[in-house]
């Protein structure tokens, strides 16, 4: 199971032994406002104002069905506490939450917008012996080929709505990152896209990077 899934908060309460889901707010997920969202990355984005709104429009909208999932999830588990399908679930709200909380900052300062608004599709077993998530880039090193694959994972990590997608791209960022030739390594627009990836990927875990 992937190791970095959140712990979900369930408190049992009232007669006969019944649990009850207490859906998390925006601060018990970790979110963070606006204003401080706002100093992490300088990224300017290729898409305009309109494509920002419809981007949130269907995230918002997304949002409420994994709510319903969530609640549904919770009417249908006999033990909630202890429920993997149900921590997942709660898991994934909680980064789209912050995702969407990302669009919204982009949208008041045009800061910490993502690269890339779709969702991309995430075709990774951590149960298998797979050695790397597969990306659209070729995997070649040289200089040009690596600002590609940067270019890539920075684009992929600042658009995960779920923990698989976080847990993917953090292991794609590992696996290669070591690959290039030391001076091919040191590139800084390569550099940056993985410094940016990463502080996506801390950002939709609830955390802090440090720079």
């Amino acid at each position: 199971m992937r190791a970095s899934i959140l712990l979900v908060t369930l408190v049992t309460s009232g007669c006969g032994g019944t649990s009850t889901y207490h859906p998390p707010t925006a601060g018990d997920q970790g979110e963070h406002n606006a204003a401080e969202l706002a100093g992490d990355d300088d990224f300017k984005p290729t898409y305009g104002a309109a494509e920002l709104d419809r981007a949130l429009i269907a995230e918002r909208g997304a949002e409420a069905t994994a709510e319903r999932v969530i609640h549904d999830l919770v009417a249908r588990e006999q033990d909630v506490a202890t429920s993997d399908p149900l921590r997942i679930a709660i898991g994934d709200l909680a980064v789209r939450r912050r995702f969407i909380a990302a669009l919204e900052a982009c949208r008041a300062s045009g800061r910490v917008c993502p690269p890339r608004l779709d969702e991309p599709a995430v075709n990774f077993d951590f149960d298998r012996d797979t050695e790397v998530v597969p990306l659209d880039a070729p995997l070649r090193f040289d200089l040009a080929s690596w600002q590609a694959i940067t270019t890539e994972l920075h684009g992929r990590a600042c658009a995960c709505r779920t923990l698989l997608c976080v847990d993917a791209v953090g292991v794609a960022i590992d696996q290669l990152e070591s690959r290039p030739m030391p001076e091919v390594q040191g590139d800084e627009v390569a550099s940056l896209a993985l410094t940016r990836a990463r502080t996506c990927l801390f950002r939709l875990r609830g955390k802090s990077s440090t720079k």
